[in-house]
C-alpha cells in the first residue's frame, strides 16, 4: 500500500473531507491533496504531522537487497 492510498483510506474511514483533514492535522489543503495524489517530494515533518492524527509516523524502513 502506498502512502497516498494509506492516507485516503484512513481519511475515508474517519469520514473526513480533505479540508477537514487538513484543518485537524494543522497542514494546508494543498498538502493533503498532493499527498493523496502521490506527490513524490513531501516534507517529512508535515507527513508525520498528518499521520499523527491517525496514530502513525514515518520512519526508516530497511530495503532488502540481493547482494551478489
Amino acid at each position: 500500500m502506498t502512502l497516498s492510498e494509506f492516507v485516503k483510506e484512513k481519511r475515508s474511514l474517519s469520514k473526513l473531507t480533505q479540508p477537514e483533514l487538513a484543518e485537524k492535522a494543522g497542514v494546508g489543503l494543498r498538502f493533503v491533496r498532493e499527498m493523496e495524489q502521490g506527490k513524490e517530494t513531501l516534507r517529512l515533518d508535515k507527513v508525520n504531522q498528518l499521520l499523527q492524527l491517525f496514530g502513525y509516523q514515518m520512519g526508516p524502513v530497511e530495503i532488502k537487497r540481493n547482494l551478489v
